[in-house]
C-alpha cells in the first residue's frame, strides 16, 4: 500500500500542530493580582535630598516593583495609584519586557486627575463598563468619586467569564473639601450599588471586587460593600495572609503602623472557584522599596461549579 502524502494537508498539519490563539489564551486556572503601586506616575517628588518637578517612580522603586509583580504570576493584575495612559503602556510594556505579558488593557478613573485605576490581563477583556462620573452629596456640596469603578469583565476560557470590579477609596489625609470618613463612605455606598445592579441582573455573575479601601474590616466602608450576610448579593471577603500568617497590607512608616487596607471580595457565584490554597499575600524582602502596600493574590479555577 503506498503511503499517504502529508504535503496535501499543510493546513490540517498545522492545525494539529499549532493551538489557535483563542486555544492558547484559555485556561482552567488563573491568577489574580490587586496591587497599590505607590504613585506610578510623574509627580513632584524629593529625590536623593533634592526636590525634583514632575519626577516619574524612581527607577530602584519601579524594578523592585517589577520583581515582586513578577513573584506574583498574574494573569490578571488590577492596579491603583497609576497615572496617566502613557504610565499605564509603560508598565505594560515593562511587565512585558520582564517576561509577563499582560496586552489587555482596562484604564479608569473617577474626579481624581492624578492617581487613576487600570487593569492588566492576558486574557482579552470582553466587557466594559467602568464608572467615571460618579457623584455623591456632602452636605450642600456634590462630590466626584475620586477614583470611580473599574468594571472589566475578561474571557478566561469558552466557558468562563470573569467581571472585575476595582477602586482605591478616599485616604485617610484630612482634606478642606470634606470629612475624609464621611468620603469614604459615600464612594463605598456607589461602589456598592453598582455591584448590586450587577448581582441583581444576574446572581450567578462571577464578581470580583478589590481595592484599596484606606479602612479597616470593622469600619463602615468594608461593612457597605459587603452588603448583608446571608443575602444572595454578600460579597464574602477572601481572608489572605502571608507566609508567616500575617493579614496586614498596607504600612505607614511614620508611625510604625500596620494595617490591612486592601481587600478582595467574592460574589456567592465566584466564592466556591477560589482556590484559598493557592492565594495569599505576596511577601518578599524588598516589599516596601517597591510601594507601601503589598499585592494580594487569588487563585481562581475558571470553570463553574455544579451548584450555579
Amino acid at each position: 500500500m503506498p503511503k499517504r502524502s502529508h504535503i496535501l494537508l499543510p493546513s490540517l498539519a498545522l492545525a494539529l500542530l499549532i493551538p489557535s490563539l483563542d486555544q492558547a489564551a484559555a485556561a482552567d486556572e488563573v491568577i489574580f493580582v490587586a496591587y497599590n503601586l505607590k504613585n506610578y506616575l510623574k509627580m513632584d517628588r524629593r529625590i536623593a535630598g533634592e526636590f525634583v518637578k514632575e519626577a516619574p517612580k524612581p527607577e530602584t522603586e519601579t524594578a523592585a516593583l517589577l520583581r515582586m509583580i513578577a513573584g506574583a504570576k498574574p494573569d490578571i493584575l488590577g492596579v491603583c495609584e497609576i497615572g496617566s495612559e502613557a504610565d499605564a503602556a509603560d508598565l505594560q510594556a515593562r511587565l512585558k519586557a520582564s517576561g509577563i505579558d499582560l496586552p489587555h488593557l482596562e484604564y479608569a478613573h473617577g474626579s481624581d486627575s492624578e492617581r487613576r485605576l487600570a487593569l492588566f490581563s492576558r486574557f482579552p477583556i470582553v466587557a466594559r463598563d467602568s464608572q467615571t462620573t460618579l457623584t455623591y452629596q456632602l452636605g450642600d456640596h456634590t462630590m466626584g468619586f475620586n477614583r470611580g469603578v473599574l468594571d472589566a469583565t475578561v474571557e478566561i476560557n469558552p466557558n468562563y467569564r470573569l467581571r472585575l470590579l476595582g477602586t482605591h477609596l478616599k485616604s485617610k489625609r484630612e482634606v478642606k473639601e470634606g470629612d475624609q470618613a464621611l468620603m469614604r463612605r459615600n464612594e463605598a455606598a456607589l461602589m456598592r450599588k453598582h455591584a448590586e445592579s450587577i448581582l441583581t441582573a444576574d446572581p450567578s455573575t462571577n464578581l470580583l471586587l478589590y481595592g484599596d479601601f484606606n479602612d479597616t474590616r470593622n469600619e463602615a466602608p468594608i461593612r457597605t460593600i459587603q452588603g448583608r450576610f446571608g443575602k444572595p448579593d454578600y460579597l464574602a471577603d477572601i481572608q489572605l495572609e502571608d507566609k508567616d500568617g500575617y493579614r496586614w497590607t498596607y504600612c505607614w512608616d511614620y508611625a510604625d503602623q500596620y494595617s490591612r487596607f486592601d481587600f478582595i471580595f467574592a460574589s456567592p457565584g465566584l466564592y466556591p472557584e477560589v482556590q484559598r490554597e493557592k492565594s495569599r499575600i505576596h511577601a518578599a524582602p524588598e516589599w516596601f522599596t517597591a510601594s507601601d502596600h503589598r499585592p494580594l493574590v487569588v487563585t481562581i479555577t475558571a470553570q463553574e461549579t455544579e451548584t450555579k
